[in-house]
């Protein structure tokens, strides 16, 4: 089986940069780091509902390229059928080592993983079909400019599906998250970010937007990729 882990060093980007909110790239590196052995057994309850039910909502078809975006300690390996190819991205090495041995052992050979930072993606334009974003555009120093790098490698048309926790609409827990957004970015997310928002600067065509549950943290997402 061929190798799955690439590490390139030129691919990250190791200054200190930080956005106006305050995430930089030394603090989620090692938040992430950290989390990295324990990751599936903290979240995988919280995270995998959502993750398996995306997947297999995205109407992958033989010979489809698909790049998954922060794909972690590679909770979303298993759960993309074996006739597409995909990329997994992770800024984290330590996240990528654990997605590594997921892959090994489960026999993945559709599987490549590269580390690589979302808002710099070393792919030519229009290289894959479907675009997979997992609890990601909370966690980078500027998700706007990781939209529009996805928007690029994703092909006209292709499919973009974001899964992401965004402020509530009402205004007392969106107060709440708001004042919990210090504690919340010291294991690795923020909490204030605005839907609305977020769909109007990614310029975003949405399909559908909806959350599994009625009374849920996170929102599903599906979108055209428009140029």
């Amino acid at each position: 089986m061929p190798e799955t882990f690439h590490y390139h060093e030129n691919q990250i980007k190791r200054r200190r940069r930080k956005d106006i909110k305050g995430l930089d790239y030394a603090s989620i590196e090692k938040i992430y780091g950290g989390q990295s052995k324990v990751y599936d057994t903290l979240f995988k309850r919280f995270f995998y509902p959502r993750i398996k039910h995306a997947i297999g909502s995205m109407n992958i078809q033989p010979g489809d390229k698909v790049l998954d975006v922060g794909v972690g300690t590679g909770l979303s390996l298993p759960l993309f059928p074996s006739y597409c190819s995909v990329t997994g991205i992770d800024f984290s090495q330590d996240m990528l080592r654990q997605a590594s041995k997921k892959v090994d052992q489960m026999g993945l050979d559709n599987i490549m993983l590269t580390q690589m930072d979302a808002m710099d993606l070393k792919f030519q334009d229009d290289s894959f079909d479907k675009v997979f974003i997992s609890h990601v555009v909370s966690v980078v120093p500027d998700p706007y400019r990781v939209m529009n790098e996805v928007k690029r490698v994703c092909k006209k048309s292709g499919t973009l599906v974001i899964i992401n926790h965004f402020k509530s609409r009402f205004k007392v827990v969106a107060k709440v998250e708001e004042m919990i957004t210090p504690l919340s970015k010291k294991i690795g997310w923020r909490s204030d970010l605005c839907i609305e928002e977020f769909i109007e600067k990614a310029k975003l065509k949405v399909s559908k937007q909806y959350k599994l549950k009625k009374i849920d943290f996170w929102h599903v997402i599906f979108a055209a990729n428009e140029k």
